[in-house]
């Protein structure tokens, strides 16, 4: 399994942008597609989840609402919609996946495929 990650940025407190996550290398209809990220001097954190299949998604708290993963069949892609950005999202994102549904999906050690991370930048 690969993963591309791509669509960070430098974007102003308010704004919005979306985030990619390519996948290759096999079927994801069973896959939890996941995105975490990590602010310097910080632990990586759980941001969103998806269960490929269903559809069902997950968020962390300090997302919720201003945030939607989203996946689309056909490209084989996850994506990040990120709205009402504020500072403290700065960070790197990472994009996970998971070869079957966990109800650990907010912890970074129930995936074993990562991305290489693309940062997002909020100025404000």
């Amino acid at each position: 399994v690969q993963l591309q990650a791509s669509g960070g940025g430098l974007v102003q407190a308010g704004g919005s942008l979306r985030l990619s996550c390519a996948a290759s290398g096999r079927s994801f209809s069973t896959y939890t597609m996941g995105w975490f990220r990590q602010a310097p001097g910080k632990e990586r954190e759980f941001v969103a989840a998806i269960r490929w299949g269903s559809g069902i998604t997950y968020y962390a708290d300090s997302v919720k609402g201003r945030f939607t993963i989203s996946r689309d069949n056909a490209k084989n892609t996850v994506y990040l919609q990120m709205n009402s950005l504020k500072a403290e999202d700065t960070a790197v994102y990472y994009c996970a996946a998971v070869p079957d549904y966990s109800g650990r999906y907010y912890s970074q050690y129930t995936y074993n495929s990562w991305g290489q991370g693309t940062q997002v930048t909020v100025s404000s």
